[in-house]
């Protein structure tokens, strides 16, 4: 199954939301906290949204390289 990166994104904060239903960890909360989106579909911290697209785009590169 191929997810787009929005889908990915998705459920990269549905898990890290989980995780802290179950530890209540006070620095994934504060992640959750920059990470949710806004009413425009962006995460609260534009900066989240940046380092997303990197880190997707260096597993890509790791993966493509052989």
């Amino acid at each position: 199954m191929m997810l787009t990166v929005e889908e990915a994104y998705a459920a990269m904060f549905r898990y890290l939301e989980k995780y802290y239903e179950r530890t209540h960890t006070d620095d994934v909360g504060a992640l959750l906290g920059d990470l949710q989106f806004d009413g425009e579909g962006k995460p609260f911290d534009p900066a989240a949204w940046e380092d997303w697209i990197k880190a997707i785009m260096s597993v890509k590169q790791e993966l493509e390289t052989p």
